[in-house]
């Protein structure tokens, strides 16, 4: 367990916090919300942290759980950081961009993993509330859900080039010469 001080962490990472969620939520207000719900999360929970060396990624996981939960409250996907590297993207036109494909991706979805997505993801229900209503267990909402993330990974991947930097983050993307068979393919055109 580590001591932390949440004044000292607030003085060393808000500013940074700030322009993190800024990138991902237009509304000035709502990203003072999301980042004063981020370090009452962390100061209620700090304690509970073992490893001091992973304070920084807890931090940040903590902020896009909170940005995640703030679009599942309005009913809108942009969260893409499980179908592709977990860090999310530094500039949002190109986040947007690629969020525009993910729809027509899901529609090229097999039914059962296209279910799963638009359930989870698009209409907000845990995989647990999932597996309720489609009669899985939770292993197998959660398996059904992965492999269906996994496919729109595929599916992006075989549509498009990403450039990544160190750290895995998207720099930007080229939508590739062959047509991949998908929607996406009008789509991401339109971005270029």
């Amino acid at each position: 367990m580590i001591q932390a001080d949440t004044e000292v962490i607030w003085q060393g990472l808000s500013q940074a916090l700030r322009a993190f969620i800024k990138r991902r939520v237009s509304n000035e207000g709502d990203v003072e919300d999301i980042l004063q719900d981020v370090f009452y999360k962390i100061h209620r929970n700090i304690n509970g942290l073992k490893d001091e060396n992973r304070l920084r990624g807890w931090i940040y996981q903590i902020s896009r759980n909170a940005i995640i939960d703030y679009y599942r409250r309005q009913n809108i996907l942009v969260e893409i950081s499980e179908l592709l590297p977990d860090e999310l993207l530094p500039e949002p036109s190109v986040g947007q961009e690629i969020a525009a494909c993910l729809r027509p991706l899901v529609n090229h979805l097999p039914d059962k993993y296209k279910q799963a997505i638009m359930l989870t993801e698009f209409n907000g229900l845990t995989q647990k509330e999932m597996g309720e209503r489609l009669g899985l267990s939770l292993s197998g909402a959660k398996s059904r859900v992965q492999r269906g993330r996994q496919e729109l990974k595929a599916m992006l991947l075989a549509c498009c080039d990403f450039e990544f930097d160190q750290m895995g983050n998207i720099l930007d993307y080229q939508p590739r010469q062959n047509d991949c068979g998908t929607a996406c393919d009008e789509t991401c055109a339109r971005h270029l």
